[in-house]
């Protein structure tokens, strides 16, 4: 069989429906995709594609401070509207599928959040979550919106600049000079402060993913809604899934990593296919 004759055909809603109903302990993995009705953009195209440069590496940041720099001044404009994004019909669909019992695990690679303020209990963050700011040496935690009055204090001249939202909270702001910004250390000790999220090049806990294993084990199907699967630390499950002969739906608009793994492919926004599904 080729690849391209393994990639399941864009199903229909009626098949959608047949899936959610049929499965009574869904495993389900959401991406950018849920987001995107909220206000927060995706980070790749139809054909799972970076639609603009990729995010700074774990490596960079800790390694070079002009670069820490350019983030925190980059996040101090979108978080603006980052941090106002309320949950959609996506997220409010998601979390009814758990008040119904089906929900055995909802494991997000979206660090804005936006699944638990719908409701979601039974949720992993898989990359983190971005309201969270985390000391790299003395590991204290902290709310982001705080950090924000800080930034906010410490370089006034960047309060009035505004910019197109770029993805995880941050806005495009190529062409300044970041080398005046100032980024304040720790109050705790002094050390290095980063979002708490997973940056590229920097692996997951081990925990969150052994947490997500096991309640993929327990599952019948996984339902992956809003993402490409073109990074492994998503792919892994669907991979896991196949492996152990658990059936994969997925609602998404363009290509997925997973496409020759899939029993189901819906080819639509997340919010418009789960409209249609009947949750009840």
């Amino acid at each position: 069989m080729t690849l391209a004759e393994a990639v399941p055909q864009t199903g229909s809603d009626d098949e959608l429906q047949s899936f959610v109903d049929k499965h009574r302990r869904l495993f389900v993995l959401t991406g950018a995709g849920c987001s995107t009705d909220s206000g927060i953009p995706d980070y790749r195209d139809a054909d799972g594609s970076w639609k603009r440069s990729q995010p700074v590496t774990y490596q960079a940041f800790m390694g070079e401070e002009l670069t820490r720099k350019r983030y925190w001044a980059r996040s101090l404009v979108g978080w603006r509207r980052f941090g106002k994004a309320l949950p959609n019909p996506t997220h409010r669909a998601l979390a009814r599928l758990e008040e119904l019992g089906k929900l055995e695990l909802l494991l997000t690679q979206n660090v804005d959040g936006l699944h638990q303020r719908a409701g979601n209990r039974r949720v992993v963050d898989l990359h983190g979550r971005l309201d969270t700011v985390r000391c790299m040496d003395c590991e204290a935690r902290s709310p982001r919106h705080a950090l924000q009055r800080t930034l906010l204090q410490l370089n006034p001249a960047w309060a009035t600049l505004d910019a197109i939202d770029a993805p995880d909270g941050d806005a495009d702001l190529d062409g300044h000079d970041f080398s005046s910004f100032i980024v304040p250390p720790c109050p705790h000790c002094g050390g290095v402060l980063k979002p708490d999220v997973v940056f590229f090049g920097e692996n997951v806990p081990r925990e969150r993913v052994g947490t997500a294993m096991q309640a993929l084990d327990a599952a019948d199907a996984m339902l992956v809604v809003g993402s490409s699967l073109m990074v492994f630390s998503g792919y892994r499950f669907a991979h896991a899934a196949a492996k152990a002969g658990k059936p994969i739906a997925a609602v998404n608009l363009g290509r997925t990593r997973a496409d020759p793994l899939l029993s189901l492919k819906v080819e639509r926004s997340c919010a418009d296919a789960l409209a249609f599904c009947r949750l009840e």
